[in-house]
């Protein structure tokens, strides 16, 4: 016989859930989400007047999981930039839990965003985004090894964010070693759900099959550089442009099925940017993130992409569009010029018919006058018959 309701046990379970940071500075105000790795709270800064997100790892994991976060902690914290969540402190609480605290974000992922209701020049724009995010961490000797679409956030002012830096890998941080996502003999299969498995043991995988390159996907960690994110980079793009995962229907060894098979709308040289930066080999890809960002901005200016080779008509069209503005007021130009030109043909066309009608009737004038003029004369001479004697 239980004497709690289940009302009273759900408040209580929640209850013994928050955790405590041991400082009155912080107030947990409610939990964000919960997964298998630990949960996320939304957490009151009393002292500064702001809110902030707090992870939590579960005390049950092993403790190299939990140090997950704890690397993922130490990377974030040399990774400032726009696209990157800051971070703002690292620890453990007073029960042993690792925690991380960041800046509180709030927005959508682009697998929940509804790519097909964004304009296409919209969805690029977000990517380039993410092409400037994971090249400036590049740039920092950090890849990111799990890109794909839940990994990318846009938030509710336009900001587009990149997510999940727990499977990346750095090089050598000053005063330590390099830092790795995980210890190099674990194994861990993350939360999220989407099939993917992470390891850093000798021939393990990491990431997530559906959006690695077929290098990743074989388990060669010491192959992985910049080009391996690019390979993640056009996986994003090509959900962009489809809808689905380039390898949604096994691993990444399989051939992709090209965008423009899935939907004819999409641009030719769209295509092309999405399918160098999937290529199988890392050698045919966009050399870097920066590479591949530069190539789309160009797509977007109406200018020649790097990985697409054109057509004359492709030509013709792509400079149409380019100078769509000029040759819309060229047009204009020729239609009313055109018009005026009918105009005017038109006009002396109908101008000697009116001058034959002016001339007809002025005819008919003198013709009436002649008439009148002799029938006066013929009444005058009447006339003087008719006075002679």
């Amino acid at each position: 016989m239980s004497f709690i309701n289940d009302a009273t046990l759900t408040h209580l379970r929640a209850v013994a859930d928050v955790p405590d940071l041991g400082d009155p500075r912080y107030e947990v105000l409610e939990r964000l989400g919960r997964g298998g790795m630990g949960g996320v709270y939304r957490v009151e800064d009393r002292l500064l007047g702001r809110q902030v997100a707090l992870k939590v790892v579960h005390d049950a994991l092993p403790p190299d999981v939990a140090e997950r976060m704890l690397r993922e902690a130490r990377i974030l914290a040399r990774l400032e930039h726009p696209g990157i969540v800051p971070i703002h402190d690292a620890g453990r609480l007073p029960d042993g839990r690792l925690y991380c605290m960041m800046k509180l974000v709030e927005g959508r992922r682009l697998d929940t965003l509804g790519g097909d209701a964004l304009p296409v020049t919209d969805r690029v724009r977000i990517l380039m985004r993410v092409c400037e995010t994971v090249a400036f961490a590049h740039s920092q000797g950090v890849l990111h090894r799990d890109l794909k679409p839940e990994n990318v956030m846009v938030g509710e002012f336009g900001e587009v964010l990149v997510l999940d830096w727990g499977v990346a890998k750095a090089s050598a941080l000053p005063g330590g070693p390099e830092v790795s996502s995980l210890a190099a003999d674990s194994q861990y299969t993350p939360e999220s759900g989407s099939g993917s498995s992470v390891a850093t043991a000798c021939g393990a995988i990491i990431g997530t099959t559906a959006y690695m390159s077929p290098e990743q996907s074989r388990g060669e960690a010491a192959r992985l550089d910049e080009r391996s994110d690019v390979y993640g980079l056009g996986g994003v793009l090509y959900y962009l442009l489809t809808g689905r995962a380039p390898h949604a229907d096994g691993g990444s060894a399989g051939a992709i099925v090209p965008p423009r098979v899935r939907d004819r709308s999409i641009a030719r040289a769209l295509e092309s940017v999405c399918l160098r930066a999937l290529e199988a080999d890392p050698q045919r890809r966009y050399a870097s993130a920066r590479a591949m960002h530069d190539d789309l901005g160009r797509y977007l200016l109406g200018q020649r992409v790097s990985a697409h080779r054109e057509s004359l008509v492709e030509q013709v069209e792509r400079f149409a569009w380019r100078h769509r503005t000029a040759l819309l007021l060229v047009l204009a130009y020729l239609a009313m010029r055109s018009a005026f030109v009918i105009y005017e043909m038109r006009r002396l066309k109908e101008t000697p018919s009116t001058l034959e009608r002016t001339s007809a009737l002025s005819q008919n004038n003198q013709q009436e006058k002649g008439d009148g003029d002799e029938q006066a004369v013929v009444g005058s001479d009447a006339g003087g018959d008719a006075r002679s004697p």
